[in-house]
């Protein structure tokens, strides 16, 4: 009886230390799956890359398919495309869509080039060359000579008549005093004062010499008095009118010398840092193909126009046979050597409304974009601004082959990634 108690109990030891024997077993067998679970999701985590494949058509590409055949529009073997979701701003393309699109790289640096930049200007009066005849006295205009915008005035023409007492009172101490000079003894000597003084007053009024002498000889002093253009030129403004009365000082028109012009044209902001004072530029006229004026800038407006972000500059247009007329237009072609830049071709660079950008081969069919800023458009080239690895290669054509096609797979547009 003893025996078997004692049997028992040691069957039931063994039996107690296998189940715990066993439920180690079991616990270490769970953290290890729990282990690699977690292990599977890690790396599921880290394999963000997702590569998808499939078949399109090179002659019709809005034909996409899951397995292999012929294009149902035109009948070809479909070409197999493997699309990499992992670059968000990255295309890759099948050796036939490459020669298709007719896309070209090649490896671009900063280089020497002349710049030729053409801008529309209009000929302009040149206000340095603008002559004002003004009222030497207080008086009303009696009559105008001219009265019309762009008659041509010579020197010593008459202008306008003008009433004035001022002037009639010192026209009648001249002539008192000159009729004083033959009186004897102090009478004479003071009038001789008198005369030079009252000529020097009429002279300060603008009276020619002759019209001076001619008051020796007139009975009668009249209150008006003719006053002649002491320059040539066409009239460009009339300020007064018949009737009217003006002060000393006041303009009654102003002349303006056609024998030189200015030609005013906007420069695009870009090329600002490229002009100066003196620089070269050739000079063509719409109105007259055959005639070329070389000449130089002669003044930089200061101030950017904010609103169109433009640059005003001034040349100097000689008009000796009086030819050329303010208000035609003119082309000025601004040259500048030696200047130091990234070009690419225009039509490399992708503009869209809110980002511009190019085209780069990552890898070998493998091609992103990379968003830059742009300068100076010259010769079917334009300025890259932007620093471009030297390692990768720049579309130069082909560009919006590829992004066309880049939005036709993403259906977004290619800046997307990098805005976001």
């Amino acid at each position: 009886m003893k025996y078997e108690v004692f049997t028992n109990t040691i069957k039931i030891k063994m039996m107690s230390k296998t189940l715990k024997q066993i439920t180690l077993l079991s616990i270490l067998l769970m953290v290890i799956v729990a282990c690699n679970s977690k292990s599977k999701e890690d790396h599921g985590k880290h394999n963000m890359g997702k590569e998808t494949k499939y078949y399109t058509c090179s002659m019709d590409p809005q034909v996409k398919e899951d397995k292999p055949g012929k294009c149902p529009i035109c009948h070809m073997e479909l070409t197999p495309i493997k699309q990499d979701d992992s670059g968000a701003n990255e295309i890759s393309l099948s050796k036939q869509q490459i020669r298709l699109g007719n896309i070209s790289t090649q490896s671009i640096a900063e280089t020497k080039s002349s710049l030729n930049q053409s801008y529309t200007g209009t000929l302009a009066i040149n206000q340095e060359k603008i002559n004002s005849v003004s009222s030497r006295a207080m008086g009303r205009i009696e009559k105008l000579f001219f009265k019309s915008v762009g008659d041509y005035v010579a020197k010593n023409q008459a202008v306008y008549s003008l009433y004035s007492e001022d002037i009639a009172i010192a026209k009648q101490d001249y002539l008192t005093a000159y009729k004083q000079l033959s009186m004897p003894g102090d009478f004479g000597k003071n009038a001789k004062n008198m005369l030079v003084s009252a000529k020097q007053k009429l002279l300060f009024y603008g009276l020619a010499n002759a019209q001076i002498e001619s008051i020796k000889t007139n009975k009668d002093i009249s209150p008006n008095t003719i006053f002649y253009s002491t320059y040539s030129g066409t009239i460009s403004e009339i300020i007064a009118t018949e009737g009217g009365y003006v002060m000393e000082g006041s303009g009654i028109l102003k002349l303006a010398d056609l024998n030189s012009l200015w030609l005013e044209t906007q420069v695009n902001v870009n090329y600002v840092k490229n002009l100066k004072l003196g620089q070269n530029a050739t000079i063509t006229f719409t109105d007259f193909p055959e005639k070329t004026i070389h000449t130089k800038v002669s003044f930089i407006n200061p101030e950017i126009n904010p609103d169109t972000r433009m640059l005003l500059i001034r040349m100097e247009i000689p008009n000796p046979n009086l030819l050329l007329k303010p208000g035609m237009q003119a082309i000025a072609q601004l040259t500048q050597s030696n200047a130091k830049g990234l070009y690419i071709p225009v039509n490399a660079v992708i503009r869209e409304e809110n980002a511009t950008y190019i085209w780069l081969e990552k890898r070998p069919g493998v091609f992103e974009n990379l968003m830059v800023e742009t300068g100076i458009e010259t010769n079917g080239m334009i300025e890259i601004k932007t620093e471009i690895d030297p390692a990768k290669k720049v579309v130069v054509t082909g560009a919006y082959a590829i992004n066309s096609e880049y939005k036709f797979r993403k259906g977004s547009d290619p800046m997307e990634g990098m805005k976001m």
